[in-house]
């Protein structure tokens, strides 16, 4: 079965929507139809997020540095795209797990679950055929909602996103939606908006 969420702003200050409910393929769908998402720890009901301000890309604003421009053109790296969803989002959890990973089984089943019918997807970066960096999110026309990334060498997660950022480019999406404000992504061009603009977006 599919909820009905409360309107977007709605949310408390923190940006807390809604408890409850499920992940199901058309929960999550109908979710990030509404600009929400699903963000909790163990041991806690399921906590959907619509924060204000809103954390977002625009693919023409990526910064994309010399160096990292030099490194994605190295011949020892090359990328794919839903080629490997399932070792991304699990890589993700793993190499974030020291940080209190909130990719908890159940999500990273409900996430595998939303690739097979076609709305969650993956860009991989390789070396040597090792999978060596990536990310992967929700992509509901024209914005796609960037979920977790890694990296397993320098840049790794960055070349993924800069690969996500030329998809962006070739299917005409909005934006990238990374949804709370951090220093890393804000030096990689990402800005923060209203959260009645980003809905807009949808």
């Amino acid at each position: 079965m599919s909820y009905v969420f409360p309107h977007p702003h709605h949310a408390n200050k923190d940006g807390l929507l809604a408890v409850g409910g499920d992940l199901s393929v058309e929960t999550l769908v109908t979710a990030y139809g509404q600009g929400c998402f699903p963000w909790y720890s163990e041991g806690s009901p399921i906590l959907w997020w619509s924060p204000d301000p809103r954390m977002v890309l625009y693919p023409q604003d990526f910064y994309c540095s010399k160096r990292l421009s030099r490194r994605l053109k190295q011949e020892k790296y090359c990328f794919s795209y839903n080629q490997a969803f399932g070792q991304v989002i699990e890589s993700c959890a793993q190499v974030h797990q020291k940080q209190g990973c909130w990719l908890l089984a159940e999500m990273i089943q409900a996430y595998k679950a939303l690739h097979q019918a076609g709305h969650a997807h993956s860009v991989e970066v390789w070396q040597d055929d090792i999978l060596v960096g990536g990310v992967y999110g929700v992509l509901v026309h024209p914005v796609f909602f960037a979920e977790s990334m890694f990296s397993k060498v320098r840049d790794g997660s960055k070349m993924a996103l800069a690969m996500l950022v030329e998809k962006a480019k070739e299917e005409g999406w909005v934006c990238i939606d990374c949804q709370f404000y951090t220093e890393h992504l804000a030096s990689l061009g990402a800005k923060e908006v209203s959260r009645s603009q980003f809905l807009s977006h949808l």
